[in-house]
């Protein structure tokens, strides 16, 4: 956990992984560090041969054109950067501007990969995706009130985002209130159709999933 001064905090990324929920880690440095001057956050795999990056760019709507910096601090991973594989031991360094799709694998036990972002030129916000916090703390206690005026909340920041208003969607959905869903979605996927498969697949549309209209919306 960090150690809280009153000029700096302290905390170990190899032990934080270890008493994460699972294999996998994410360390929200950002958050924990109450960082306000740029995104920062770990990886940490505990098996080689697992993924430590997800597959992402840094265009979508849950994102914000961030240049990212990654560090390997701890074991070794393989890169994939726009279909080049790239051998990152400990000590490499990648910088990835925000078209380029990114992943990594791990290529040894208990990798950490520290991540830094932030939109050149701009002074740092979160990104939309970071902005929902808050709605996945209600959405997992199953507080769906909460978690549509927490989206309302992100939507101000960020008015119009396909992301949010699909979640939006989604609460609205749960709450029994289909035929405001089915509209919130509809601009959701024109704006990026990539959600018609999120859709398809997703339970919290399952009070509307028998509807004609929701059918024809997302195919």
């Amino acid at each position: 956990m960090a150690t809280t001064e009153t000029s700096y905090r302290v905390l170990s990324l190899p032990q934080e992984g270890r008493e994460g929920d699972g294999e996998r880690v994410f360390i929200p440095l950002r958050r924990t560090l109450e960082i306000g001057a740029f995104g920062a956050g770990a990886m940490y795999q505990a098996r080689a041969g697992e993924e430590i990056v997800n597959e992402h760019d840094e265009l979508g709507p849950g994102a914000d054109k961030q240049e990212e910096l990654y560090v390997v601090v701890q074991g070794s991973a393989t890169f994939t950067l726009g279909g080049d594989e790239v051998e990152a031991p400990q000590g490499t360094v990648v910088l990835v501007q925000p078209e380029t799709t990114r992943k990594a694998v791990a290529t040894s036990d208990e990798t950490v990969v520290l991540a830094v972002g932030g939109r050149r030129g701009e002074a740092y916000r979160l990104p939309p995706g970071a902005e929902l916090y808050d709605f996945f703390e209600h959405y997992n206690a199953k507080d769906y009130v909460g978690a549509l005026e927490a989206c309302h909340v992100a939507l101000e920041k960020f008015p119009g985002n396909a992301l949010i208003l699909y979640n939006i969607a989604c609460m609205q959905s749960l709450l029994g209130r289909g035929d405001e869903a089915l509209e919130t979605l509809g601009t959701s996927v024109e704006m990026w159709p990539k959600f018609k498969e999120n859709a398809q697949k997703d339970d919290d549309f399952a009070p509307i999933r028998e509807d004609p209209r929701f059918v024809e919306l997302v195919g």
